[in-house]
């Protein structure tokens, strides 16, 4: 019975996501389809997320055929648009919600930012390089995105004043997790980043009045973090 209604709402969801005035609205259909439901991800806010977001929006017009495909799209700088899955993936990790306060470290094509501001939740987002951080900006305020405060600098210390966070997403890989991170969550909260140089470790840290407990959820391959994160 469980497993019906799961699938029911499925449905409705991808139905009611659906516009078919909009060109791209059937590759984001079976990219959700195909790419992310069937790979176990069961959030309803991070499925219209995934349906909603234009990710075409957030690569170079060139590229654009190549947006919905189960793969990272490159962006200027050596950096990338993140695999679907591994966005919706890393999303659902962060329990995001209607006003959550969440950190990105990495804004990069501002993709994983609108999947993010789809939820509902208050986004704080970080990105070191100055191009890369403009053009997102433009590109979230061009689309609507209200919900999304943005700071040009080193992520890897986080936002401090700004702090505590409920959840912090990290975009590229340190060689190890930044205390100052961890620091900056709240007694109860959740981080999700990727560790490591060559071999990398999608890691969620989960924060309690308790302890912090740190487990692997699965391999990946980031960009390395740069800036403060080098010295390491």
């Amino acid at each position: 019975m469980e497993v019906f209604s799961l699938y029911a709402l499925t449905f409705v969801i991808l139905l009611s996501s659906y516009d078919e005035q909009d060109p791209y609205a059937q590759k984001r259909f079976e990219m959700v389809e195909s790419q992310i439901i069937s790979r176990g991800i069961q959030d309803g806010r991070v499925v219209q997320a995934m349906l909603k977001v234009p990710r075409h929006e957030f690569v170079s017009e060139g590229l654009r055929g190549s947006s919905y495909k189960d793969s990272p799209v490159p962006i200027e700088k050596g950096q990338t648009v993140s695999q679907p899955y591994m966005v919706a993936l890393m999303t659902e990790l962060l329990a995001p919600a209607q006003g959550k306060k969440i950190l990105e470290v990495g804004t990069g094509s501002g993709y994983q930012s609108a999947v993010l501001a789809e939820t509902g939740c208050d986004l704080y987002t970080i990105e070191i390089v100055e191009p890369i951080a403009l053009r997102a900006r433009q590109t979230l305020r061009d689309l609507g995105y209200e919900n999304i405060k943005f700071k040009i600098g080193d992520g890897y210390s986080g936002w401090e004043e700004l702090a505590p966070f409920d959840a912090i997403i990290v975009t590229a890989a340190p060689k190890s997790i930044p205390q100052k991170l961890i620091e900056q969550l709240k007694p109860v909260g959740r981080m999700a980043i990727p560790v490591g140089s060559v071999n990398q470790e999608l890691k969620l840290v989960e924060k309690s009045e308790g302890g912090t407990e740190i487990r692997n959820v699965t391999s990946v391959r980031f960009v390395s973090m740069t800036g403060e994160s080098q010295k390491f």
